[in-house]
């Protein structure tokens, strides 16, 4: 459902290690139809599941400043490797912005699981991060979480064909770890993976329930852009405007991805950062 349209169309950036927080961005759109929304796809550098922290940090730090430049006035790390390794530093650059991370959505996954067997699929750099820790800490203590690193996911989706043979054996692989741990609710703890989701309930049958913590996101994203107030006036806006993307890795991926999964219009350029 969307919110109320405010008077005034925020500018909103948004990130990931690559085309994963296009799902995000999507969730925005529907929120807040009136937004300028910003995207840097860091797909040159992907994926930031398989890199060290320190990487992750310094390319989240470099992008953040490239959309606050643009304009920015809230942004969100649509990402959950990035969010783990880099929200804190990037809350200390930016100690007045407003800053929305993602994380995998163990507190509604304890509420919906029947039998307490809850599979998370994420990245080696969440599941390994202290933030992942601390989140389990907090919401899952009465689960027996079945934690799944998805190696090599990620980049398959990257390449941007998702139903591609290498996509499919990848979600087969990684889901057939946790049909035989008789989980009954699964985390996509990586925002690439909503774009396989339909493989992933395949995979796992029907009656495993997925949790994608987009839309909810996007709800937190929404509940700040009121307290932007007249910081993000520009008038009123009728008409969903352009969203821009740029990429550190190739247009015409990251231009035939967005056809196939977003139905509002974009741009799209290069960017060497």
């Amino acid at each position: 459902m969307t919110t109320s349209a405010p008077s005034f169309s925020p500018r909103i950036g948004v990130f990931d290690s690559g085309l994963g927080g296009l799902s995000v961005l999507r969730s925005i759109r529907q929120q807040l139809p009136a937004a300028q929304l910003l995207y840097v796809a860091d797909s040159g550098h992907a994926p930031y599941g398989e890199r060290g922290d320190d990487y992750v940090c310094a390319r989240s730090l470099a992008i953040a400043d490239f959309l606050y430049g643009q304009g920015a006035q809230l942004l969100v790390i649509a990402c959950n490797t990035a969010t783990a390794a880099a929200a804190a530093a990037l809350r200390t650059r930016y100690p007045d912005g407003r800053i929305v991370g993602v994380e995998p959505g163990l507190k509604p996954a304890a509420v919906l699981s029947r039998s307490g067997r809850v599979g998370v699929m994420a990245t080696n750099g969440t599941l390994r991060s202290e933030r992942f820790r601390l989140l389990a800490q907090t919401h899952a203590t009465h689960l027996d979480l079945r934690l799944q690193a998805c190696t090599g996911l990620a980049a398959a989706i990257e390449a941007g064909e998702t139903d591609a043979p290498a996509v499919r054996e990848r979600v087969e692989t990684h889901c057939a770890e946790l049909r035989a741990q008789n989980v009954d609710t699964v985390v996509l703890g990586c925002t690439h993976y909503p774009f396989v989701a339909h493989h992933i309930q395949a995979a796992m049958g029907a009656e495993v329930r997925l949790i994608d913590t987009s839309d909810a996101v996007a709800r937190r994203t929404a509940s700040l852009v009121g307290a932007l107030g007249a910081e993000a006036a520009e008038g009123p806006s009728t008409v969903a405007p352009l969203a821009q993307l740029w990429t550190t890795g190739d247009v015409a991926t990251l231009r035939g991805f967005v056809q196939r999964w977003l139905d509002f219009p974009c741009t799209f350029e290069a960017w060497a950062g």
